[in-house]
């Protein structure tokens, strides 16, 4: 933590991340309006004390739609990184530990998966099922999303099973199970929580690419995506309605990913020792740099 929080970037990070979750916990009671309450007297009105934001084509508060929609971002990253990295730590670590035919298998099948784009593939997806709604967006972006975290852990894993504690954990008897989840597992964790710093930006903006694309949560619904959508066609006479939500959208994902390399410093002794030592034999080049 004293790591993590003497890094300005990652403060601002962590700053911005806060006011997410703030954002979508208190939604109803930061709002002014309901996201839903539309007057079309309001329409596309500029900002004002009534329209802290201004109002979108149907005369909608746009800040209470950011603030619900933030919901829906939060929602979103949470659980499509939350359900990619459990199965993908559990299949990577089980290919990288037991090897042999599990191993080449799970890498075929990995490989499948990664000669189609990501963000492809969830657009297949759902423009297949007919339903528009958050719950398929979740469904499509994890059926891509658990293939980066279990390379990432098979990677780590055909590493750690050779070190010698886990070969002293062999020589007393421990099964296999008991072994990765007392001696491989911990390993993992600092890795794949920096991994899921990342994906949980890169939840979050294909959700709103989705919307976007009118893929996404149902018509009505206050999605970011969904929102700079419905402001392409008044960018000349209201861009209020686009500018908004993409500067949303742009801090979230800045802040995520901001949070993500202030972790990966924290987190990795070898990164942050490196340092160390370059500004100990050239401390005039760190000042500089500064």
């Amino acid at each position: 933590m004293r790591a993590l929080l003497g890094n300005r970037v990652s403060q601002a990070g962590l700053l911005g991340v806060l006011g997410l979750v703030v954002a979508a916990a208190f939604a109803p009671q930061l709002a002014r309006q309901d996201p839903q309450d539309c007057r079309l007297a309001a329409e596309l009105a500029t900002m004002s004390r009534a329209y802290w934001l201004g109002a979108d084509a149907d005369g909608c508060d746009i800040y209470s739609r950011i603030l619900y929609g933030a919901r829906i971002s939060l929602k979103v990253g949470v659980i499509v990184v939350g359900v990619s990295a459990s199965l993908g730590t559990l299949i990577g670590m089980l290919a990288g530990y037991f090897g042999g035919a599990l191993d080449r298998g799970l890498m075929f099948v990995l490989e499948c998966f990664q000669a189609f784009p990501g963000i492809l593939l969830a657009i297949t997806i759902t423009a297949i099922i007919p339903t528009r709604s958050v719950d398929v967006v979740i469904f499509a972006l994890c059926v891509s999303g658990w293939v980066s975290y279990a390379r990432l852990v098979r990677g780590q894993t055909l590493e750690v099973r050779e070190a010698e504690y886990v070969t002293a954990a062999r020589a007393i008897g421990m099964g296999p199970g008991r072994i990765m989840r007392r001696e491989v597992l911990p390993n993992l964790i600092s890795p794949v929580v920096v991994q899921a710093t990342f994906g949980l930006a890169s939840a979050i903006l294909a959700e709103a690419g989705l919307s976007f694309l009118g893929l996404g949560a149902a018509p009505g619904t206050p999605s970011w995506g969904a929102m700079l959508n419905e402001g392409r066609q008044y960018m000349l006479v209201a861009p209020h309605l686009s500018v908004f939500p993409g500067v949303a959208i742009m801090l979230v994902v800045l802040s995520f990913n901001f949070l993500g390399d202030g972790l990966r410093d924290a987190l990795d002794p070898r990164t942050s020792s490196h340092r160390r030592t370059r500004h100990q034999q050239n401390p005039e080049e760190s000042v500089l740099q500064v």
